[in-house]
C-alpha cells in the first residue's frame, strides 16, 4: 500500500516508517517537525515534504494513498497539562481535520494511534475495549473524544481503526525519556538512581515501540471488515505491572543502582490494568517479541553504547518533549497553540542557538 505517516518524525514514527518499507509498503510521511534533531543515534530515515501542520490537511495532499496512521499528537500527561487547549488542538482538532482530508480524498482506511490513558482511573481490575473511559488528563480526553468523532465518520468509504497502545519504551532514533520504563532506566545509567515520582504502586500495560509497530503492520494489512471501526488494546498481557516492579527490573539491571524515592512521593491516580485479549485472538499470528525486562536490557547497553548524561536526562531537551516544546516557546519559533512561526529551522538541542531558550 502507500501509506501516509502523521507523525513520522516522532518516537514511534521513525521506528514505524522501517517497519512498514521493510513489510513492501511505500511509507511518506507529514510531520511538524518540532523534534528536528533530537536524535539519539543515527537520524531517522527520511520522508518526502517539508514540516506541515496537519491541522491544515487538504483532501488533495492525500490524493492517491491508500492509508493514513495518524501518530502526531501532544504525546503524554505533563505536555498535555502545559495548554490544555493546544493539547484539544492538535491531538483533537488536527485528527479530525486529517481524516476529514483523508475521507475527501477518497483514502479508506484510517489508523489512529490512541492510548490506553483514557482509561484513565480504572484500578486493578484488567479493562477490555468496551469498559468504561475514564481519563484524567486533557490528554487522555482528546483521545476519548477523537476516537468517539472518528467513529462517526466511519462509512463504506472510510475505515477508523483506534490502536490503544499501552505505555510505550524501547530504543528509537527519536528517543523520548519522558515515559517510564526509559525514564527509570536512564536515571539508573545516569545517577545510579531508580528515582521513582510516586510510591510505585500505580499499574500500567506496557508494550515496546517495536512491537506497537508490529501491530500496525497487522491491522493495515487486516482484511477490512476484521478491524473497521473497531479498538484493539495494544500489548501483552504478561506485562501489566506496577511501577515498583519496572524499579526493580531496571535496578537488577544496572550494577550499583539503588531504588529511591521523591519527596512526598505517593499513590498516583493514573492506574489501570488493560486486557488484550481481544488483539491476540482476532490477530493469532501476531507475535509481539518483546517483554519488559529485554527491554530494559536494550534500553541500558544503548545507553551506555551512545554514552547518555545525567544532563540528557535532567537539563536537555532533546529527549524530554515538555522541555523541547518550552525551548522552541521561548525562542519564538511556535505560538501558543503549537503553530510553526515562519519558515526558520528549529535548532539541534545542545547548540548555542537552543541553549538560548534557557538564558530568558
Amino acid at each position: 500500500m502507500r501509506v501516509l505517516v502523521v507523525g513520522d518524525r516522532g518516537y514511534i514514527g521513525a521506528v514505524l516508517v522501517p517497519f512498514l518499507r521493510a513489510a513492501g509498503h511505500q511509507a511518506s510521511g507529514l510531520d511538524l517537525g518540532l523534534y528536528e534533531g533530537c536524535d539519539f543515534g543515527p537520524a531517522p530515515e527520511e520522508t518526502v515534504g517539508p514540516p506541515r501542520d496537519m491541522r491544515d490537511a487538504w483532501a488533495g495532499l492525500l490524493a492517491g494513498y491508500d492509508a493514513v496512521i495518524c501518530l502526531a499528537a501532544l504525546s503524554n500527561d505533563p505536555l498535555g497539562n502545559l495548554n490544555p487547549a493546544a493539547t484539544y488542538s492538535v491531538n483533537l482538532d488536527g485528527t479530525l481535520a486529517m481524516a476529514r482530508a483523508a475521507r475527501n480524498a477518497g483514502v479508506d482506511r484510517f489508523l489512529f494511534s490512541s492510548s490506553c490513558s483514557l482509561y484513565g482511573a480504572a484500578g486493578s481490575a484488567e479493562v477490555a475495549e468496551d469498559a468504561q473511559l475514564s481519563p484524567v488528563t486533557p490528554y487522555g480526553e482528546a483521545k476519548v473524544a477523537a476516537e468517539r468523532e472518528l467513529s462517526l465518520l466511519a462509512g463504506d468509504s472510510f475505515s477508523p481503526t483506534y490502536l490503544r497502545n499501552a505505555t510505550a519504551y524501547g530504543v528509537s532514533p527519536r528517543l523520548r525519556l519522558d515515559i517510564v520504563v526509559n525514564n527509570l532506566t536512564a536515571a539508573a545509567v545516569t545517577t545510579g538512581q531508580v528515582r521513582l515520582e510516586s510510591d510505585g504502586s500505580a499499574w500500567r500495560p506496557l508494550v515496546h515501540v517495536e512491537d506497537i509497530c508490529r501491530a500496525f503492520v497487522a491491522l493495515l494489512e487486516a482484511p477490512r471488515a476484521l478491524v473497521h471501526d473497531q479498538a484493539f488494546n495494544i500489548g501483552r498481557p504478561q506485562d501489566n505491572v506496577r511501577v515498583s516492579d519496572i524499579a526493580e527490573l531496571v535496578r537488577d539491571a544496572v550494577p550499583g543502582s539503588r531504588v529511591t524515592f521523591a519527596e512526598g512521593a505517593g499513590p498516583d491516580l493514573r492506574s489501570y490494568r488493560v486486557d488484550f485479549s481481544k488483539l491476540h485472538d482476532t490477530f493469532p499470528d501476531l507475535r509481539l517479541r518483546w517483554g519488559v525486562q529485554d527491554g530494559v536490557d536494550e534500553l541500558a547497553g544503548a545507553f551506555a553504547e551512545h554514552g547518555l548524561t545525567r544532563h540528557d536526562l535532567t537539563s536537555s531537551s532533546r529527549y524530554v518533549r515538555l522541555r523541547r516544546i518550552q525551548e522552541l516557546l521561548s525562542l519564538g519559533l511556535i505560538d501558543e497553540m503549537l503553530h510553526r512561526k515562519g519558515n526558520r529551522q528549529f535548532p539541534v538541542p545542545g547548540t548555542a542557538t537552543a541553549e538560548e531558550a534557557h538564558l530568558r
